[in-house]
This record gives C-alpha cells, structure tokens and sequence, in this order.
C-alpha cells in the first residue's frame, strides 16, 4: 500500500495495491500488520459501519467526545467528498481541514485518527460508505460540529444546500463546541 500524508499530516490516504485485468480487479482492503507497518500506527479496529447515501447528503461532521474513535474510511460504490477537521487544541492544525474525493474506482482509503470531526457530502447518485473504527459507538458523547461553519471554511463541492438529518442541522459552531485538549 501507498500512504500520503495530507496538509494535515496525521489524517493519510491510502492507496491499496489493485490488482486487475479484463476479469476486474482484487486488492486487499485491510490488512492490520501492513496498516500498523506502512502508516506507524498501532491500531486496533473494533467496529465496521456502512451506510448509503444519494447525491447531495452530507454527514457530519461527527466525532466522540469521550471514546474518540479513529476511523479508516471508503468508499465500495460511488463518490463522496471526505472531510476531517482538526479540533485538538493544542495541534498546530487545530481548525484546519483536509477533504478528498474518495470513490469505487479509485480505492482510496482515509485515516481519521481520534482527536478529528469527520463528515462526507455524496457525489454521485448514491454512495456506499464503509468504515473501520478504533473505540465503539457512544451515542452520549457524540457531538456533531454544522458542516458550514466559516470559522472552518470548509469548500464543499456542493452547488445547493445538501440535505442533513435532524442532527446534523443542529451542529454546533467550532468555538462552542466541545473540544479534544
């Protein structure tokens, strides 16, 4: 595998090595020792998640307050813009956001380490999203910071108003949210 550091450089993409031909393609998805070996990381994974979306749904940008799960993502169909914000505090990045297009032709994978809000807006028609996290879903210490911020500045590739749940319409700005220290 392929690991880029980003302009933040704790969040990486990886890049699996894809093996195909007329008949397809096969790669290996995950594989803990080449993860805890190409990125230094010492991760364990404990939850895999998948959601679908249609186009224009954006998620986020979620994290856990207490239980910070660091989160491997992707995407198997589809294109999703994917967006993780530094809200450590003490990080020099603390504010700073990285997004990349990750879909189903280009196998990319995104670290979210812990210590990171994380949300995605669907490109395509609909998108499966899957992703491996590092601590169990708490719903009592999830906290979702409003995906347009302009503290933030987030540039989403979005030409109207995506559609949020509930939840996530009630996103907090950055300055009164809690925070990772």
């Amino acid at each position: 595998m392929k690991v880029t550091p980003t302009n933040i450089p704790d969040v990486l993409i990886i890049e699996p090595k894809v093996f195909g031909d007329s008949r397809g393609f096969f790669f290996e998805s995950f594989n803990q020792q080449a993860f805890n070996e190409a990125t230094g990381k010492n991760c364990q994974f404990v939850q895999d998640n998948h959601s679908r979306s249609a186009k224009g749904v954006l998620r986020g940008l979620h994290y856990q307050i207490q239980q910070p799960q660091g989160k491997l993502v992707r995407v198997t169909s589809g294109a999703v813009f994917d967006v993780a914000v530094d809200i450590r505090k003490s990080s020099p990045t603390f504010s700073q956001w990285v997004g990349v297009e990750l879909n189903a032709e280009n196998h990319c994978q995104l670290w979210v380490p812990a210590g990171f809000a994380h949300g995605f807006v669907v490109l395509s028609e609909t998108a499966d999203f899957l992703y491996k996290t590092t601590d169990y879903y708490a719903p009592e210490f999830e906290r979702c910071i409003a995906w347009n911020d302009p503290a933030i500045g987030i540039n989403w590739p979005v030409d109207e108003t995506p559609q949020l749940s509930g939840k996530d319409q009630q996103g907090t700005l950055l300055k009164d949210a809690e925070v990772f220290s």
